[in-house]
Formats: C-alpha cells, structure tokens, sequence
C-alpha cells in the first residue's frame, strides 16, 4: 500500500477567520483525480479531523466534500472569540499545519 503526503496531492492547504467564532480550512485539489483519491481514501474525514487537531467533534461545525470544487473545507469553533484576549490568531490563518503531515492511503 502506497502513502503520499496530503501535501503532495493539494494545491492549497489554509485556515482562515470565518467570523468572530469560527475559523474554516480549505484543502483543494488542482484535478480530481487526487480530489477522489483523498475521499476515497477515508483518511480526510469529519472524525479524522477532529483526532488530527485533538479536538472534541462538537467543535467541528461544517465539513464538506465540494466536489464541484474539487475541495474539502471544514469549520471549527474558536475556543476564545477572535481577538478576545489570550486569543492567539486573529485571523485563523496559522492553524492549518496539522494537515501538512497528513498521510493518505493510496488504494490499489
């Protein structure tokens, strides 16, 4: 069995702000061949998620397989509101390197 990187199969990999209390990732793919491959692949999924960022799934609002888009976006809920003191990314945009090492399962 044949494992690559999430990071060699995405064209984009982000987090960003999505309002005072969320902030939303997108992984998109540039063909849908590797799109079908990471869904297929199980190894990109709402539990994953949460055991990749070591959060309850009760923090996970959204997550969505846009096949038009050839992308997977999921949203979670901010423990503090942007900007709250303490709070330590305004604009959610540094909390996406979990899935750098994501590894996913090339299916034979």
């Amino acid at each position: 069995m044949k494992v690559k990187k999430l990071t060699e199969l995405a064209k984009t990999i982000r987090s960003k702000n999505a309002g005072t209390d969320k902030i939303t990732f997108d992984i998109i793919f540039n063909e849908k061949e590797s799109y079908e491959l990471v869904k297929k692949s199980k190894d990109l999924t709402r539990e994953k998620v949460g055991k990749l960022f070591n959060i309850e799934q009760e923090r996970i609002s959204d997550f969505v397989e846009f096949d038009p888009a050839n992308a997977i976006k999921f949203t979670i809920y901010r423990t503090k509101p942007s900007g709250s003191p303490g709070e330590s990314d305004l604009f959610g945009c540094q909390q996406y390197p979990p899935l750098l090492d994501l590894e996913v399962t090339m299916q034979d």
